[in-house]
């Protein structure tokens, strides 16, 4: 057999007595580290750590709500006469989606309530997603889950046959979608925080970048994933899903551009004159002044005719 990537032996980790499935582990630490990079981001706009956190917790709460809900609707098959597994996270089963809709929602809420910019949470939330989405689909990896199709390449990911699709017992490595993934999404959490550096963007622009980077990279992986997966004429609802959201973030990016068509930011002022302007302008007579004195001048003239003419 050729290199390849080995699946773990157990989706569930034992510290003593203690049994902690791998896939609620990986996606608590990627919520972590997530939580972790945007309270930077959120505090160095000079907002307290006290808001950081609070707005942590219901991005949270309503994203892991969003999520689940998403993976049941878009694979209602997979649950259909025994919807009591459908509340069972820790089985797998998070649609990114939907926790990005769903926290956006709640979020838009908040921010009113709170009476803080929308952009401010969108801008520094968006390169900590993908940090915490490469962190939490190493979880797929040891649910032996989300894999692609039969390939030899060195990289390949065993699956063990107790987790393959019936099409592909005979198969033994596949790619490993859940690696391709989490390579994305860090080389997109550098390039976000770079264009974040080196640009000026509009605010909620660098949110709106998260999105059409995830759905590019999320896009060509659901063409090679096997993973059962509900579909719409006859195409996976996912890819549907993303190329929706490529076009809408594309469309929000374009959207309220300045009219100049020099791409200013709404950020930038006017440049304020020159102090050498301002002297010049203070040396030269107003043309109040200058009409003021040309109707002394002329009114003076008459009178010096008349007293020579009078001697």
């Amino acid at each position: 057999m050729p290199a390849s990537i080995p699946s773990p032996g157990s989706d569930s980790l034992d510290i003593g007595s203690l049994e902690l499935r791998a896939y609620g582990l990986m996606i608590a630490l990627g919520v972590l580290a997530a939580a972790w990079l945007f309270a930077r981001r959120f505090i160095r706009l000079g907002h307290s750590p006290e808001l950081a956190s609070s707005t942590t917790v219901w991005a949270v709460i309503a994203g892991l709500i969003g999520s689940r809900i998403y993976h049941v609707i878009t694979d209602w098959k997979t649950y259909q006469g025994n919807w009591g597994e459908s509340w069972q996270i820790w089985e797998g089963g998070l649609g990114i989606p939907g926790a990005v809709i769903a926290a956006a929602a709640v979020m838009w809420v908040y921010a009113r309530q709170k009476g803080i910019p929308l952009s401010d949470i969108a801008d520094s939330v968006a390169p900590a997603l993908p940090l915490g989405q490469a962190i939490g689909r190493w979880g797929n990896w040891f649910n032996q889950e989300l894999y692609g199709r039969p390939t030899d390449l060195p990289w390949a990911l065993e699956i063990d046959p107790e987790n393959r699709r019936l099409q592909y017992l005979e198969d033994d490595t596949f790619h490993p979608t859940f690696l391709y993934e989490c390579i994305w999404n860090l080389a997109l959490v550098g390039t976000l925080l770079w264009v974040g550096k080196r640009f000026t963007l509009k605010p909620g622009r660098l949110f709106g970048l998260y999105v059409l980077g995830y759905s590019l990279g999320r896009l060509w992986i659901e063409f090679i994933r096997v993973d059962f997966a509900s579909e719409l004429a006859g195409v996976r609802v996912n890819i549907w899903v993303m190329l929706a959201l490529i076009v809408g973030s594309v469309v929000y990016l374009l959207w309220g551009r300045s009219d100049d068509g020099e791409g200013k930011s709404e950020e930038e002022e006017p440049e304020d004159p020159s102090a050498d302007e301002l002297a010049s302008e203070a040396d030269e007579p107003s043309s109040d002044e200058s009409t003021s004195e040309s109707s002394a001048s002329e009114s003076e003239e008459p009178e010096a005719e008349n007293v020579s003419s009078e001697g």
